[in-house]
Protein backbone atom coordinates (compact mmCIF):
# COMPACT_ATOMS: atom_id res chain seq x y z
CA UNK A 1 0.00 0.00 0.00
CA UNK A 2 1.41 3.54 -0.66
CA UNK A 3 1.97 6.10 1.97
CA UNK A 4 -0.97 8.60 2.27
CA UNK A 5 -0.07 12.12 1.90
CA UNK A 6 -0.58 12.92 5.78
CA UNK A 7 2.73 10.26 6.15
CA UNK A 8 4.54 11.66 3.30
CA UNK A 9 4.06 15.51 5.34
CA UNK A 10 5.42 13.73 8.55
CA UNK A 11 8.32 12.38 6.67
CA UNK A 12 9.22 15.35 4.95
CA UNK A 13 8.98 17.58 8.40
CA UNK A 14 10.78 15.24 10.09
CA UNK A 15 8.04 14.63 12.63
CA UNK A 16 9.83 12.32 15.55
CA UNK A 17 6.24 10.59 16.45
CA UNK A 18 4.81 8.14 14.96
CA UNK A 19 1.70 8.45 12.22
CA UNK A 20 -0.52 5.47 12.12
CA UNK A 21 -0.55 3.81 8.86
CA UNK A 22 -3.21 4.99 6.30
CA UNK A 23 -4.41 8.11 8.49
CA UNK A 24 -6.53 10.99 6.57
CA UNK A 25 -6.27 13.32 9.64
CA UNK A 26 -4.07 13.77 12.46
CA UNK A 27 -2.84 16.58 14.44
CA UNK A 28 0.61 17.31 14.49
CA UNK A 29 2.06 18.80 18.05
CA UNK A 30 4.79 21.22 17.36
CA UNK A 31 6.54 23.93 19.57
CA UNK A 32 3.34 23.80 21.72
CA UNK A 33 0.54 23.99 19.12
CA UNK A 34 -1.16 22.20 17.00
CA UNK A 35 -1.78 21.96 13.43
CA UNK A 36 -4.57 19.86 12.03
CA UNK A 37 -3.99 18.10 8.51
CA UNK A 38 -7.13 16.63 6.44
CA UNK A 39 -6.62 14.73 3.62
CA UNK A 40 -9.97 14.95 1.52
CA UNK A 41 -11.18 15.95 -1.87
CA UNK A 42 -7.55 15.30 -3.40
CA UNK A 43 -6.22 17.80 -1.35
CA UNK A 44 -4.46 18.61 2.20
CA UNK A 45 -5.94 20.58 4.71
CA UNK A 46 -3.69 22.44 7.37
CA UNK A 47 -5.96 24.37 10.27
CA UNK A 48 -5.14 25.87 13.56
CA UNK A 49 -7.08 27.00 16.10
CA UNK A 50 -6.09 30.72 16.68
CA UNK A 51 -8.70 32.16 19.55
CA UNK A 52 -11.64 31.03 21.12
CA UNK A 53 -12.90 34.90 21.86
CA UNK A 54 -14.80 35.94 18.98
CA UNK A 55 -14.66 39.65 20.67
CA UNK A 56 -11.09 39.85 18.75
CA UNK A 57 -12.58 38.83 15.44
CA UNK A 58 -13.30 42.13 13.71
CA UNK A 59 -9.38 43.15 14.53
CA UNK A 60 -8.34 40.02 13.21
CA UNK A 61 -10.36 40.53 9.85
CA UNK A 62 -8.44 44.16 9.53
CA UNK A 63 -5.70 42.36 9.70
CA UNK A 64 -6.39 39.52 7.46
CA UNK A 65 -6.56 41.20 3.64
CA UNK A 66 -2.76 42.48 4.46
CA UNK A 67 -2.04 39.18 5.16
CA UNK A 68 -3.31 37.61 1.97
CA UNK A 69 -0.99 39.59 -0.05
CA UNK A 70 1.86 37.94 2.08
CA UNK A 71 0.94 34.33 2.45
CA UNK A 72 -1.29 31.36 1.34
CA UNK A 73 -3.04 30.99 4.85
CA UNK A 74 -6.64 32.10 5.23
CA UNK A 75 -8.43 33.50 8.62
CA UNK A 76 -11.82 32.09 8.95
CA UNK A 77 -14.27 31.79 11.62
CA UNK A 78 -16.18 29.17 12.15
CA UNK A 79 -17.15 26.70 15.52
CA UNK A 80 -16.74 29.91 17.68
CA UNK A 81 -13.16 30.16 17.11
CA UNK A 82 -11.15 32.08 14.56
CA UNK A 83 -8.53 29.28 12.63
CA UNK A 84 -6.07 29.53 9.92
CA UNK A 85 -6.20 26.84 7.14
CA UNK A 86 -4.17 26.21 4.16
CA UNK A 87 -4.55 23.74 1.82
CA UNK A 88 -2.17 21.99 -1.14
CA UNK A 89 -2.72 19.45 -3.90
CA UNK A 90 -2.62 15.70 -2.14
CA UNK A 91 -0.06 14.44 -4.57
CA UNK A 92 2.41 17.20 -3.70
CA UNK A 93 5.67 15.93 -3.46
CA UNK A 94 8.02 15.97 -0.03
CA UNK A 95 9.54 19.62 -1.07
CA UNK A 96 6.39 21.36 -2.08
CA UNK A 97 4.78 19.31 1.45
CA UNK A 98 7.50 20.82 3.75
CA UNK A 99 7.24 24.26 2.17
CA UNK A 100 3.44 24.03 2.59
CA UNK A 101 3.71 23.06 6.72
CA UNK A 102 6.38 25.74 7.51
CA UNK A 103 5.00 28.38 5.75
CA UNK A 104 1.30 27.29 7.94
CA UNK A 105 3.51 27.00 10.79
CA UNK A 106 5.24 30.60 10.34
CA UNK A 107 1.29 31.91 9.52
CA UNK A 108 0.25 30.95 12.34
CA UNK A 109 3.40 32.04 14.26
CA UNK A 110 2.39 35.48 13.28
CA UNK A 111 -1.12 35.43 14.10
CA UNK A 112 -0.23 34.10 17.41
CA UNK A 113 1.85 36.41 18.07
CA UNK A 114 -0.91 39.61 17.13
CA UNK A 115 -3.19 37.60 19.58
CA UNK A 116 -1.09 37.64 22.50
CA UNK A 117 -0.32 41.25 21.87
CA UNK A 118 -4.27 42.21 21.70
CA UNK A 119 -4.07 40.37 25.06
CA UNK A 120 -1.21 41.82 26.42
CA UNK A 121 0.50 38.92 26.61
CA UNK A 122 3.16 40.65 24.11
CA UNK A 123 4.59 42.96 22.25
CA UNK A 124 2.50 45.29 20.58
CA UNK A 125 -0.30 43.56 18.41
CA UNK A 126 1.17 45.86 15.48
CA UNK A 127 4.59 46.78 15.96
CA UNK A 128 6.08 44.61 13.50
CA UNK A 129 3.17 45.13 10.75
CA UNK A 130 3.77 49.00 10.63
CA UNK A 131 5.95 51.11 8.03
CA UNK A 132 7.83 53.72 9.34
CA UNK A 133 9.85 56.53 7.84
Amino acid sequence: MSERTIERLAKAIGYPDGIPDGVVSFTFRVDGAEIAADEKGGRIVLSSALSGDGSELPTLAAWAAGRMLREDATLAYGGGAAFLWQDAPADADSRALLRLFESFADSCDWWRARIAGLRGEGTSPIESTVIRP
